[in-house]
């Protein structure tokens, strides 16, 4: 497969949906059952493997949960490339919400490595930058 599958998709949907409701149910089988990285912009920065994983969820749910009316947008997926049961894209992302009661927005992106277990795209790792960011007065 070389182009570009919607269910490519099913994944980061699914991880968008988790931080604007919390809901961990939405992260069923959403990640790689091997080794897993994610980059973020909090501390400890770096989760590995299904331990750095599950510390992730924890620490994840806790930072979205001070923030109120979180919605994503998703633009075109950028810088794509298939290897094999490996797919990696970047995912430009716009996010709006209310944190201590000031709303922002901001503006991101996503590089995702996703591998196909089974019937679907899994996230296998994922990075997170922060290319813009504002205060709503």
């Amino acid at each position: 497969m070389s182009a570009f599958d919607p269910t490519m998709m099913d994944g980061p949907e699914a991880l968008a949906r988790f931080l604007e409701t919390g809901d961990e149910a939405l992260l069923d089988g959403v990640f790689s059952d091997g080794d897993v990285t994610i980059l973020e912009n909090f501390p400890p920065h770096v989760f590995q493997g299904q331990a750095g994983l599950a510390q992730w969820r924890a620490t994840m749910a806790k930072h979205v949960g001070a923030i109120n009316e979180l919605r994503h947008t998703f633009e075109r997926p950028q810088d794509f490339g298939v290897t094999g049961d490996i797919v990696h894209f970047t995912l430009p992302t716009r996010w709006s919400g209310v944190r201590d009661g000031a709303p922002f927005k901001e503006l991101g992106g996503w590089t995702f490595v996703q591998v196909r277990e089974g019937d679907r795209w899994r996230i296998r790792s994922y990075g997170w930058a922060v290319v813009e960011f504002a205060w709503i007065a």
